[in-house]
């Protein structure tokens, strides 16, 4: 009889929905990270250095955190062995945009107790950078969160930007992209 019962109420408890996480949590771990990012007055150019890395570790997921130190150092290996050879990223790695954003603003978060996502409403206002010539251009990224020990934190960011040259895909895919190029030892 008790196997009866313990058969029938396993199905209910995996069929229930996880539970509800706090959005406000989540659109503070992607404010968090987007406060790092805006404080380089200078444009990110490529994969993070150590110095650039340790402002972005404690608003980052540690997964994240591995993936830009072994795609960094996969980058300077291959770089060094090839000295002609140009960064495997070039421009900003964190926006769709190569110029990067100047400002941003958080959207809906959804989500659950584990894991959620933010839209991002970014722009690249090239007067920030004394351009006059050009228009300033607005898109939405998508900014996924996790619940790690020490509470929320950015863990990818999905590209959204639909024009030509946009960056495609998720951080993580470029990253990963770069560790399985470069540290392949060949050519890409």
């Amino acid at each position: 009889m008790k196997a009866a019962v313990f058969a029938a109420i396993v199905p209910l408890v995996l069929a229930m929905p996880a539970q509800a996480a706090d959005t406000g949590a989540m659109a503070k771990a992607a404010s968090d990270f987007y406060a790092v990012y805006s404080s380089f007055h200078q444009r990110l150019d490529g994969i993070p250095d150590a110095k650039a890395r340790a402002k972005f570790a404690p608003v980052i997921s540690d997964r994240l955190n591995g993936l830009i130190v072994r795609a960094r150092a996969a980058e300077v290996t291959f770089t060094n062995a090839y000295k002609d050879s140009p960064p495997f990223v070039e421009g900003d790695l964190f926006t769709s945009n190569y110029e990067g954003a100047t400002s941003y603003k958080i959207g809906a978060c959804t989500g659950d107790d584990r894991s959620g996502h933010c839209t991002m409403a970014l722009t690249y206002d090239p007067r920030v950078v004394g351009d006059t010539q050009n228009k300033p251009m607005h898109w939405t990224d998508t900014a996924y969160v996790v619940n790690t020990p020490s509470g929320w934190k950015l863990d990818d960011i999905g590209f959204g930007g639909n024009w030509d040259f946009a960056n495609k895909g998720k951080v993580s895919q470029t990253l990963d992209m770069v560790i399985k190029t470069a540290g392949g030892g060949g050519t890409p």
